[in-house]
């Protein structure tokens, strides 16, 4: 029986009198990368605030390690071994790259290991290493999100949640975030729910998804199954399903891939 890290069962989350999700239901197992697609302002992101007690649910219930935590302050979440890399990024951009990844140990209770996780963070983000002593908010788009993720990383998170973590990159720098975020899960044992507009790339890393439209949730299943779902390919791949071009389309997207 596989064992879920985070169930979440029909939470529902106002902004203000605006309901933002309507009786989301999700399941994170452990070790498993689990990916939310959606168009913007389906709610993905306030799935994550909900999860990591930035924004409190009216209604249902968020369970991490068989712990009730929705509604609860998001440093205690944090500390309970949940790590959120926000939309954007957000690094502190007038602390060095050093600082910023000591900023993510900060909560840790025993300061043994800052070291060597220090090291394994230069291991998977190289430039990190170089740009050290540099202020995080001169360095690029991509490597500020190789920090954020690296920050999160520093916390020895059990669950890491990921907000768009290829928004406003170049192609390239798309494969080699997620390629690295396949790797920490793999390599480190870190359990994901990963949100994000890329389904293409989602869905190759993930193990399962959900699909978002307007607050809820309106499909899940195995990411290989949504890969070849009519309704996937059309909305989310730009692959057309009802006309001759677009099965030749969808012949050549398989070939290239």
């Amino acid at each position: 029986m596989i064992e879920n890290l985070l169930s979440v069962r029909n939470i529902e989350t106002y902004y203000g009198p605006i309901m933002a999700l309507r009786g989301v239901s999700l399941d994170v197992p452990k070790g498993q990368i689990v990916t939310v697609l959606g168009a913007n302002g389906a709610g993905k992101t306030t799935i994550l605030k909900t999860v990591s007690g930035v924004m409190d649910p009216q209604k249902g219930s968020v369970t991490f390690e068989d712990n009730q935590i929705q509604g609860s302050d998001p440093d205690w979440v944090a500390r309970q071994g949940i790590a959120h890399v926000p939309e954007g990024r957000e690094v502190f951009p007038l602390l060095t790259v050093r600082e910023n990844l000591s900023m993510g140990a900060f909560a840790r209770t025993e300061r043994g290991g800052i070291g060597a996780d220090l090291e394994m963070v230069f291991d998977y983000f190289p430039i990190l290493q170089e740009r050290a002593d540099q202020q995080a908010g001169y360095l690029s788009g991509g490597q500020q999100q190789m920090l954020a993720i690296a920050r999160a990383l520093m916390a020895r998170p059990r669950l890491m949640l990921l907000d768009e973590p290829s928004l406003g990159l170049s192609p390239i720098l798309v494969k080699e975030i997620f390629d690295i975020i396949r790797r920490l899960n793999k390599e480190q044992g870190v359990t994901m729910l990963l949100v994000e507009q890329n389904a293409n790339m989602a869905l190759q890393i993930a193990g399962y998804g959900y699909v978002l439209e307007l607050g809820r949730i309106v499909m899940d299943d195995a990411c290989h199954r949504l890969l070849e779902s009519e309704d996937i390919k059309e909305f989310y791949l730009g692959v057309k399903k009802d006309a001759v071009r677009g099965r030749k389309r969808w012949r050549r997207k398989k070939t290239w891939r």
